[in-house]
């Protein structure tokens, strides 16, 4: 494994880059820190050889959200709606360059994300055709409105495999908006499923919080694993 790190638009990648050259490339955004511990989480368990693209130094309120959504608690931020034009930074800037990088072609392209990230993934695939494989890890999909976009709006494209997670405490909230999460998440499933897509769901123990590395390795496993 080569590690290479690298700027675009103010965010910074960070590309752990396989001795197989044509191996899938899976895209992470991250809340913080360069995905180090998912990496090593996804050796622990054994993940099928990618080249993993972590995206760090986000606006995260901003880039992984599709719309505005006021603060949910009193000490919170609104999410202010970037994810299109980030999403756009993304495929036009930060994609390329790491494809250079890699200078092979791979074969297949994967995106993944915890909580926001998670949300961010699913609006992808709505947006482009460019991801053939989707993770979402957490998901807040508690988001005011994902729910009725999914049910409401066509796939470009039809990913070949889905992973779709929760913790089965996330829901065990006051918060009117959180206490929707795993209802929402499920009913999105269902949706999938109804679709005819393959789509892998799993409910973890814990919180929002409990084993956020550990959990975004099973899920790029999941979708590393499936066979065309």
């Amino acid at each position: 494994m080569e590690k290479k790190t690298f700027e675009c638009g103010g965010r910074k990648a960070t590309l752990f880059r396989s001795e197989q050259a044509d191996a899938p490339l899976i895209i992470l955004n991250n809340y913080a820190g360069d995905g180090t511990s998912v990496f090593e989480a996804m050796r622990e368990i054994d993940t099928p050889e990618c080249h993993l693209l972590v995206i760090g130094d986000l606006n995260w309120d901003h880039d992984m959200s599709p719309w505005y959504c006021p603060p949910i608690s009193e000490n919170d931020t609104p999410c202010t709606g970037g994810a299109d034009e980030y999403l756009n930074l993304l495929l036009t800037e930060i994609l390329p360059k790491c494809r250079t990088l890699l200078a092979a072609e791979t074969k297949f392209l994967g995106i993944a994300g915890y909580s926001l990230a998670g949300l961010f993934a699913l609006y992808a695939m709505f947006q482009c055709e460019a991801f053939d494989r989707v993770a979402s890890m957490s998901g807040s999909l508690w988001f005011p409105g994902f729910q009725e976009y999914v049910m409401s709006h066509e796939l470009p494209k039809r990913p070949d495999q889905l992973y779709i997670s929760l913790g089965d405490r996330e829901a065990r909230t006051r918060n009117p908006f959180l206490k929707t999460v795993q209802e929402n998440t499920e009913q999105i499933v269902s949706h999938f499923e109804q679709l005819g897509l393959d789509v892998t769901w799993e409910l973890n123990p814990g919180n929002h919080f409990k084993d956020a590395a550990l959990r975004s390795a099973k899920g790029i496993k999941a979708i590393l694993v499936h066979e065309d």
